[in-house]
């Protein structure tokens, strides 16, 4: 991944990670630190262009576009401040292949952090594989699933998803 610059604006080209990803999440993943109005105002104003041209947040990425970033200043950690312990994470793996992970979460443990919890499952998760570029979160009821690839990620979505009741089928008498 490419340092982004604060002094210039960057050029990223986009890989199968972030292909068919709309560019406003693109962004968002991409400028960690950066509040959500800001990289809307930088999407509004044209600041950010693919391929040389302006786009809106809902534009889908290919790869090999080429993402041309302003210079942003992004938010870093005050070294003083206090850091997290970091404790050996182990979880009870139901299941675990090339593409997706199956944990048997303990009671207690939110699956995501936030709102006073540090740490919670998928952030624990990512610290324990770092070689993992893309580990997003499938399934959070029941047994939580992590996916490590965007593909997969979808299509279990959407195996997921709701299936509309089938129409009512009227026979006449």
């Amino acid at each position: 991944m490419n340092e982004l610059s604060k002094d210039a604006a960057s050029r990223i080209t986009v890989d199968e990670v972030g292909a068919g990803q709309r560019i406003d999440n693109f962004l968002l993943r991409m400028l960690k630190g950066v509040p959500k109005s800001h990289v809307y105002r930088i999407l509004r104003s044209g600041e950010v262009r693919v391929n040389r041209g302006r786009v809106g947040p809902k534009t889908r990425l290919a790869v090999g576009d080429i993402v041309r970033i302003p210079p942003i200043r992004t938010a870093t950690r005050d070294p003083t401040s206090r850091t997290l312990v970091e404790r050996p994470f182990k979880p009870a793996l139901l299941f675990e292949d090339d593409a997706v992970i199956a944990v048997d979460k303990p009671a207690g443990l939110a699956v995501h952090g936030g709102s006073g919890i540090a740490l919670g499952l998928i952030e624990q998760l990512r610290a324990a594989r770092p070689q993992a570029r893309f580990l997003e979160l499938v399934r959070r009821s029941g047994v939580p699933i992590e996916a490590y690839r965007r593909h997969t990620r979808s299509i279990l979505e959407q195996l997921e998803a709701p299936r509309p009741a089938p129409p009512e089928r009227v026979t006449s008498a």
